[in-house]
């Protein structure tokens, strides 16, 4: 006993392991939380400050908060009531169709938008404004369900789509680092699409219905289009640009959070801006903010304090991968990615998974390359939601409650590994991957 007290990966994995239960338990406020782990942390000294405020220096980070800048512009100027009217009429008749259409656009907007939190921050405004002119208000069970639909299209869907999804890049990066594999847009489609995208899709339009039961309201009364005041036009335009930059940011090379950063920062500008200092104050969420930082903090300090290779080795000794039981290994392998995405969460699991590949691939028999498709399915399917930052986001600005979002990550996740999961196994097989 003596012995594994004085393990120096002990007091980093207790550290590690009391701030992931308070998050999953919500015993503690979640900035709370992400204050405790920085502040225990440092005190203790698992690691260099570097890596533990390293979330601050990521760019998720500063998508989250720039995206908080433009929402509040957007909501301000009438620009997502505007939007929302375009949407209202033709798609809140019934709850279902109301659903499918927020989960859908969510999906829909991942083939040209790269960034999940910029997707959200530009998605959350218009579907509350489209949810008040159905009769849906704030913190009832519909609104949730509407919350919940932008956090779990955006991040669980668009991890088919190779650009659209910080893990995807992650992976990519590490499969070509690490054995000179680069992945290409279409096989990935093509793979990944038809169970980990429409079929799944499917399944979530359903278990909103059924969890989070709404009745919208058609508006009766259907206002005049009144021109767009010189605020809406520039602030328009303003996202236009946006836009244009994180779809051709392959040509320019600035990242989404540079540019959303810049966005934010001409929003906040006297007399050229759209919100003064109160409304920045009231309308950004730094709590949240701190939360997101604390997430990807923790993911950093667990690959550089050298547990989650550790846990990955542990994983590798215990997993049944055998060359004579394809769907067994298929499943394990399956099981590693949903392990490791408790201690390391979404953005952090393709980095270590990835380099351990070679190593599964020989225990299993499978292709390298399908040996790194395989963590998509685990990667992109939280058990819980601090797992995945973009849920969290949208949570957060949602205002939906821990136990909602968890309920229904464990709801889609059994569907997934019920249901999903042996016919993603048959694909794989279709194609020939296995």
């Amino acid at each position: 006993m003596s012995l594994w007290f004085s393990h120096p990966l002990f007091l980093p994995s207790l550290i590690l392991g009391v701030t992931i239960v308070l998050w999953a338990t919500s015993l503690l406020p979640e900035f709370i939380t992400a204050l405790l782990f920085f502040t225990v942390a440092m005190v203790a000294k698992i690691a260099p400050p570097d890596v533990l405020f390293g979330g601050f220096a990521s760019s998720a980070f500063w998508l989250v908060f720039s995206g908080f800048v433009l929402g509040v512009a957007i909501r301000k100027t009438g620009l997502a009531d505007r939007a929302a009217r375009a949407l209202s009429a033709r798609l809140t008749d019934s709850w279902p169709r109301m659903v499918t259409s927020v989960v859908l656009l969510s999906y829909a907007l991942a083939f040209v938008m790269p960034s999940n939190m910029g997707r959200i921050a530009l998605l959350m405004p218009i579907v509350a404004a489209m949810a008040a002119r159905a009769g849906i208000q704030d913190g009832t069970r519909p609104w949730y369900g509407l919350a919940l639909a932008v956090g779990f299209g955006t991040f669980q869907l668009s991890a088919t789509i190779l650009p659209a999804n910080v893990p995807n890049l992650v992976m990519s990066g590490a499969a070509e680092g690490s054995w000179g594999i680069h992945l290409n847009y279409l096989p990935y489609l093509l793979l990944h699409t038809p169970v980990l995208g429409l079929l799944k899709c499917l399944i979530l339009i359903m278990l909103i219905c059924w969890m989070f039961p709404g009745r919208p309201e058609v508006p009766k009364e259907q206002l005049a289009v009144t021109p767009m005041s010189g605020a809406e036009k520039r602030l328009a335009w303003l996202l236009a640009v946006v836009l244009g930059l994180w779809v051709t940011e392959a040509w320019h090379g600035i990242g989404p959070a540079w540019t959303g950063l810049a966005a934010a920062c001409v929003t906040l500008l006297p007399r050229v801006g759209f919100i003064n200092g109160e409304e920045f104050s009231a309308g950004v969420n730094i709590r949240t903010c701190i939360y997101v930082a604390g997430i990807l903090g923790l993911a950093i300090t667990v690959t550089a304090t050298g547990i989650g290779g550790a846990v990955g080795e542990a994983l590798l000794q215990v997993m049944p991968l055998d060359p004579e039981r394809p769907f067994t290994s298929f499943l394990a392998l399956t099981g590693i990615t949903t392990a490791m995405n408790f201690i390391m969460t979404a953005n952090g699991v393709p980095a270590l998974y990835t380099t351990l590949a070679e190593r599964f691939a020989d225990a299993t028999g499978f292709p390298l390359l399908s040996v790194i498709m395989i963590q998509v399915l685990g990667y992109s399917t939280p058990l819980l939601p601090y797992q995945a930052s973009p849920i969290v986001v949208a949570m957060a600005l949602g205002k939906v409650p821990a136990r909602a979002g968890m309920m229904l990550c464990l709801a889609l996740a059994a569907a997934t590994y019920l249901l999903l999961l042996p016919l993603d196994y048959a694909w794989f097989r279709v194609l020939g991957k296995l």
